[in-house]
């Protein structure tokens, strides 16, 4: 079977957030089931700058007055498709916003464009590319099933994963008459959202099955509460909605093999892990004062959390511990962490920016990973803190509540705990977490024990790869039983 992927960024060519580790990792977990990916991405600068050997394979003109070549390349067992229009993708700052951190003002058109493309690339036409299944990712992507069904006529079955409902590309409806759409595509059954139009609605609505990254978070959002305004659409797709949680590359975060890192360890070798916390220690500027190291490796936003870190970290310097902070993104949240700082400069460091390599360090040697999520769709960061044996403290809820059992005392009594739990998701609960991580961890013994029990949990890509093969052979099964296969223009 022939997938065709339609993702805005993917590890490791791009990468904003899980979106990108995911579309990295799936593909490469499908392949044991005999389902091939081809993943097709826009050629921002840094995707062509990691691919210089490409290959074209066709153009494409007409894509709402603008021409576009694609390009194939292989890149760490991935079978990637660059779509490559300079005035659209090549540019200063990240694939959605400039270099002062504001959204591009035409990202309506940039991904409307990738759309459009998209869907005629999975129509066959450049036969290069063949495509049973089609699966798009989020708003920037969401218009591919709008396409197919309104303005080709077809039925080829698409799968739309949700990775975070608070984003949903919604864009004035000056736009509409833009995106060469039937009038029967820009109304309330479709993409009219709220007066504008919504990419992430449409795509909801125009796809065979929606699926999100845990099942937690799937009933979540059928709720007005976490359901950003949409749970009333996903209620309607109630019956084709599946939540399957998020699996972690595991050949690249192993700390048995992991480069960055100083030194690399398992679970019967946690000792080692000493080395790396002094790494951490030293990074940061920081001296060791022997109580437990927290760590936050993060977006600062509000949906995170990060506006409760400079409250926890008071308490975390009372408990005689200390704090790094590695993120970036609301400017009071980063005043707010750089002055806990200044307060505590033996005891709290803060990186603002992200880097993948201080990511790989601060899990290998910090002794707890804060996740204060307030909503989480399924996060990866915890899954990779216990990979390392970085004991999570979360929120509960979405896919944190899933993948995290709290070391309560049965938990730990009977030696299935991997990390901490608190809620509600307010200061006072959180600052509450902080203590009990602070008093397990002086039962060092224990403490090994929770951090061998967390480096147990299997949360590789298997068992998630297995359930989205079967979604999609059930899928590809029932359209080929309804109808021929569509002919295809070469």
């Amino acid at each position: 079977m022939n997938v065709l992927s339609i993702v805005s960024e993917v590890y490791p060519l791009i990468k904003t957030g899980g979106l990108a580790d995911v579309a990295g990792a799936l593909p490469k977990a499908l392949r044991p089931h005999g389902i091939s990916v081809s993943t097709l991405v826009p050629g921002y600068g840094p995707v062509l700058e990691h691919l210089p050997r490409r290959t074209e394979v066709g153009r494409l003109g007409g894509l709402l007055g603008h021409d576009a070549v694609l390009t194939r390349a292989a890149m760490d067992g991935l079978d990637l498709l660059v779509l490559e229009i300079p005035e659209l993708y090549e540019r200063a700052g990240g694939p959605y916003i400039d270099g002062a951190g504001r959204d591009h003002p035409d990202n309506w058109l940039r991904f409307a464009v990738f759309s459009l493309a998209g869907a005629r690339i999975a129509l066959g036409e450049l036969c290069a590319v063949q495509t049973d299944i089609v699966h798009v990712h989020d708003w920037q992507t969401a218009l591919v099933p709008v396409y197919l069904r309104y303005a080709f006529r077809s039925s080829l079955p698409v799968v739309c994963t949700v990775h975070n409902l608070a984003f949903q590309g919604q864009f004035s409806p000056d736009i509409a008459s833009r995106l060469e759409l039937p009038d029967t595509a820009l109304g309330i059954e479709c993409l009219e959202y709220y007066g504008g139009v919504g990419f992430l609605k449409g795509g909801l609505v125009c796809s065979d099955i929606v699926t999100t990254v845990s099942p937690t978070y799937a009933r979540e959002i059928l709720s007005p509460e976490l359901g950003m305004g949409l749970d009333g659409v996903l209620q309607t797709r109630r019956a084709a909605l599946y939540g399957i949680v998020n699996g972690i590359d595991s050949e690249i975060w192993n700390p048995a093999s992991d480069p960055i890192p100083a030194r690399r360890y398992d679970a019967r070798s946690l000792p080692r892990r000493q080395a790396n916390r002094a790494a951490v220690l030293s990074h940061f500027g920081l001296p060791d004062a022997g109580g437990p190291l927290f760590s936050a490796l993060t977006r600062l936003t509000w949906q995170k959390g990060a506006d409760m870190i400079p409250d926890a970290a008071e308490e975390i310097v009372a408990q005689g511990g200390q704090l790094v902070v590695c993120g970036q993104g609301d400017a009071a949240i980063e005043d707010a962490l750089r002055d806990c700082a200044w307060r505590h400069p033996e005891r709290v460091s803060v990186h603002i920016g992200y880097s993948e390599e201080l990511a790989h360090l601060i899990v290998s040697g910090c002794d707890v990973l804060m996740q204060p999520s307030r909503f989480e769709p399924c996060g990866l960061t915890q899954l990779y803190a216990m990979r390392y044996g970085a004991i999570p403290l979360v929120g509960r809820t979405g896919g944190l509540s899933e993948t995290i059992i709290d070391a309560n005392e049965a938990a730990m009594s009977r030696a299935v705990a991997t990390g901490f739990q608190f809620h509600p998701i307010e200061p006072h609960s959180f600052r509450e977490a902080v203590r009990r991580a602070c008093e397990a961890f002086r039962d060092r013994e224990a403490w090994a024990g929770l951090q061998r029990q967390a480096m147990k949990a299997d949360f590789s890509w298997d068992r998630s790869a297995s359930q989205y093969a079967q979604l999609f052979e059930a899928l590809h099964a029932a359209w080929q039983t309804a109808q021929p296969r569509e002919r295809r223009s070469c």
